[in-house]
């Protein structure tokens, strides 16, 4: 059931028989986009809102020479753009990193489910603070860690969020990111990104080859990384 994926992804108390119908009910569509597509550009009125079901998408901003910083990166289970049912419109641009399917909400049934169902309500707005305290995460990452520990935090937290929607196991997991992309996630350059890389692995830390990560010393890479992951509520993982 689509429902599923948000309670994997976000719910940390099993929704009713009934609520999970009412998401059922509530997708306008399912759809399949390929990778390195965009789904939602700035500024745009929107009237939809996304469930990632498959794949991973990243939010993303352009400096005025079309650099781009990625600001958030999506795992299914994530209601990616839920923001713009309260706000109509996003201050930065949602693409894909693979291929991806998503099951889309229009806002108007948002609306009919928060105003008839206060405990999805209750996920729904939980869904938006636990994006809120990643982006707080994110900031700690890019303003107070070295480049090694930039990168091993992000492969850590994939990893969490993975485990939680049974998508990572001892440490191995998929990404189809690339190092540009881990390097716009981490506010450094490729060759930094790729000298990074060779030193985790040097390290005996973490291998990131073909789209695969292996973590290979989680204690180790989390202390690089000093990751804590009490900030995605809900993660069981050591």
């Amino acid at each position: 059931m689509i429902s599923e994926k948000f309670l994997m992804g976000r719910g940390r108390h099993e929704l009713s028989s009934e609520e999970k119908q009412v998401l059922e009910d509530g997708i306008e569509s399912v759809r399949q986009v390929p990778a390195r597509k965009q789904i939602v550009r700035a500024g745009d009125l929107i009237d939809t809102s996304t469930l990632l079901l498959e794949g991973f998408v990243c939010r993303y901003m352009d400096d005025r020479e079309g650099q781009r910083q990625l600001v958030a990166v999506h795992v299914p289970g994530d209601f990616v753009d839920l923001h713009a049912f309260p706000m109509k419109r996003l201050d930065h641009d949602i693409a894909t990193l693979g291929p991806v399917k998503i099951a889309c909400f229009e806002h108007r049934t948002l609306q009919s489910i928060t105003e008839r169902y206060p405990h999805l309500t209750q996920k729904l707005w939980f869904s938006t603070l636990l994006d809120a305290a990643m982006h707080r995460e994110w900031i700690f990452r890019l303003g107070r860690l070295g480049a090694e520990g930039r990168i091993a935090h992000l492969f850590c937290e994939l990893n969490a969020r993975l485990e939680m929607v049974g998508m990572a196991a001892d440490g191995r997991y998929m990404l189809p990111m690339t190092q540009p992309d881990l390097a716009e996630a981490s506010g450094l350059t490729g060759v930094h990104v790729n000298r990074v890389l060779r030193a985790l692995r040097e390290k005996n830390l973490l291998t990131f080859k073909a789209g695969e990560v292996n973590i290979l010393d989680h204690k180790a890479l989390a202390a690089v990384a000093e990751f804590e992951p009490q900030y995605l509520y809900g993660y069981r993982g050591d």
